[in-house]
């Protein structure tokens, strides 16, 4: 059994029959083709796949291994370990015959000439067409019943005068004197006087049959054909039974014959047969479907087939990232030693972290200003203590360009903006629609100055205040409508002022004052303060104390916008990462310099903070839920809210 689906262009698109299975000597999955389409070829198919894995174009797969047999066909097609079987399928779906499509024109005869049919035109074409079928075959059956009719009456005249009919042909010298003598006198028999009375002569004569003869006043005239069939009557024929039959017979063509000529005169009876033809065909023929029809088969995409769920998504330092379950992480006490969440070369750290979902886009913003597109379950899977894959081999960066922000979105619309922030205090706001249209080498996000970078972006609607953190453990909060609308290629304005050698480190947009920001230093200390705190001033301002960054604390790291329902992740330079409770670290004024967040190990610092939103489903079971997570920790309307 195959999967077949009719595609809304006109084209017809055929699947082999796959399932994945769990492999039993390794942690492995695999793919195994059962059923290939009937035109596919399995020898050229996995010479195929072989070509498209020896070049590189086709990832993930470790072995092929053709285990058909007599009991029928088996591809098993092994995947390395982390790779998600249906994005491999998928792509085995797009670059070989695993999936064929070939091209269909539903274009019939109407009125005599082709033309282009959708659907219900088609069917009404159809049936204009069975009820012709139907119709020429009925006038046909019709004709054939009148031939025998006619032959029968001429035997029953012949039956009912047989005595005499004998004496005429023994007088005769040739046949053709007593075919003759046949045909010059009119005949009596009283049975097919009366049948035809019943049935109206003219009913069940031939249309092509000469007027004057058939049943006249006189008697019954015989035609040459009736006449020709007495004389080649075998003797037989005369006996009893036979001359029951032959009275029988022309009996039930004289029925025949009005019924023929009642279905041609009511519609109705020829769609009631077209009807009962179709439904005799469907039982007949009615088995088990060998292809399932898909409708609407051209809204069937990659991630269709991908199980929706949350994962956590990773950066290193020197550009690996892997996505890896939420599930992965269990919550612990604040201060915690934290658990393993990658392995890292020397001199490599993860730098950044967020939890996306696997149907998302990751809006990539690269060093350069440039902005790459990449779904959730395009991110290779790893483990805790895998490093992940280069993310050069997912995004066409340039030399020496690397990826400083990620933003998931989940649509595109012109109700929301994107707004950005660079290193240097440059603040940008552009519509969201600006971004729409994924292009695989990139496009332009924003125009940056020489040693200038990007620190944070964010959706917004336009009536969100902004906070800017500075590694100076000072923040600034002006209101969204400050920065007007710009393009993807203007440089932005003055978002925040900074001294010499400081940094924004982070942005945050708020929507209410609901929401307290926790900030964290690198010696792994953090507090909560309430967003009223933070005096909304006007944009370019040096801000005001955040946190004090004294020699215990260190430089400013990160700050996230928390509530007391949320969880948050910090991750160290070592790769350990740990998930906490908000609610275990209590509220403080801005200056002030917080509590212990993580213990870290020596030579180790804090590299980030990000904030976990639990979800219904399993908040409350073990205070472990699914996450959803902006790229800076703040609610992301339109983007990444589940």
């Amino acid at each position: 059994m195959h999967e077949a689906y009719l595609t809304g262009r006109g084209r017809v698109v055929m699947r082999a029959r796959t399932h994945f299975e769990e492999l039993d000597r390794t942690s492995r999955q695999a793919i195994v083709v059962d059923e290939l389409p009937y035109q596919v070829n399995k020898k050229a198919l996995l010479e195929r796949i072989a070509e498209l894995v020896h070049e590189k174009r086709l990832e993930g797969i470790a072995h092929i291994q053709d285990e058909s047999d007599k009991s029928g066909m088996r591809v098993v097609i092994e995947l390395k370990r982390g790779e998600l079987p249906e994005v491999v399928l998928n792509n085995l779906y797009k670059q070989t015959q695993l999936q064929d499509s070939f091209g269909i024109n539903m274009v019939a005869l109407v009125d005599g000439q082709p033309r282009l049919l959708d659907l219900k035109q088609a069917l009404v074409a159809f049936l204009q067409h069975r009820r012709e079928v139907v119709t020429r075959r009925t006038v046909h059956e019709l004709h054939e019943a009148r031939r025998k009719a006619h032959l029968q009456e001429g035997l029953a005249i012949a039956l009912a005068n047989v005595d005499e009919i004998i004496a005429l042909i023994k007088a005769a010298q040739t046949p053709a004197e007593a075919k003759q003598k046949l045909l010059e006198r009119p005949w009596r028999s009283p049975v097919v006087e009366q049948m035809l009375a019943r049935a109206a002569s003219d009913a069940s004569k031939p249309e092509d049959l000469d007027p004057a003869l058939g049943m006249t006043p006189a008697g019954y005239r015989l035609s040459e054909t009736q006449a020709q069939a007495i004389l080649e009557l075998r003797l037989q024929r005369l006996t009893g039974l036979e001359q029951d039959r032959i009275l029988a017979d022309y009996r039930d063509l004289l029925e025949r014959i009005a019924d023929y000529l009642d279905t041609l005169a009511k519609p109705a009876r020829i769609t009631d047969i077209i009807r009962r033809e179709l439904g005799e065909i469907r039982d007949q023929y009615g088995d088990e479907r060998c292809s399932e029809i898909v409708h609407n088969a051209e809204d069937i995409v990659l991630e269709d087939l991908i199980t929706p769920s949350d994962v956590v998504i990773t950066f290193s330092h020197a550009g690996y990232i892997k996505a890896q379950p939420l599930a992965d992480y269990r919550a612990q006490r604040r201060g915690g030693r934290g658990r393993q969440a990658a392995a890292t070369k020397e001199n490599d750290f993860v730098d950044r972290l967020f939890v996306a979902h696997t149907h998302d886009y990751m809006l990539c913003f690269s060093s350069r200003g440039r902005v790459y597109w990449l779904k959730g379950y395009e991110v290779p899977q790893g483990h805790r203590q895998s490093r992940g894959k280069p993310i050069v081999n997912l995004l066409p960066l340039e030399e020496d360009e690397r990826i400083n922000a990620v933003l998931p979105v989940k649509s595109f619309d012109a109700e929301h903006f994107v707004f950005m922030a660079t290193a240097r205090g440059t603040v940008k706001k552009t519509p969201l629609t600006e971004f729409s249209r994924p292009m695989k080498k990139g496009i332009i996000a924003v125009a940056l100055e020489k040693d200038d970078y990007l620190v944070g972006v964010a959706i917004t609607d336009g009536r969100h205040d902004v906070m800017l953190f500075s590694d100076a453990g000072k923040a600034v909060r002006f209101a969204e409508d400050d920065v007007r609308p710009m393009g993807r290629q203007a440089r932005g304005v003055i978002g925040m002022r900074l001294g010499e050698d400081q940094r924004v480190i982070s942005m945050l947009a708020a929507a209410d004052e609901n929401q307290t920001v926790l900030t964290a230093t690198e010696n792994g200390f953090g507090k909560r303060t309430p967003i009223a705190e933070y005096t909304r001033h006007g944009r370019g301002t040096q801000g005001m104390i955040a946190i004090q960054t004294s020699e215990r604390n260190g430089k400013l790291v990160g700050a996230v916008l928390v509530d007391d329902r949320d969880e948050i992740m910090l991750i160290s330079t070592g790769g350990v990462l740990i998930r906490t409770a908000v609610a275990q670290i209590r509220e403080m004024g801005r200056s002030t310099q917080g509590v212990s967040l993580i213990s870290l190990d020596a030579g180790t610092r804090l590299a980030g903070i990000e904030r976990i939103v639990e979800t219904e489903d399993e908040a409350g079971e073990n205070g472990n839920g699914n996450v959803s997570l902006g790229a800076n920790g703040e609610d992301q309307p339109g983007g990444s809210e589940q």
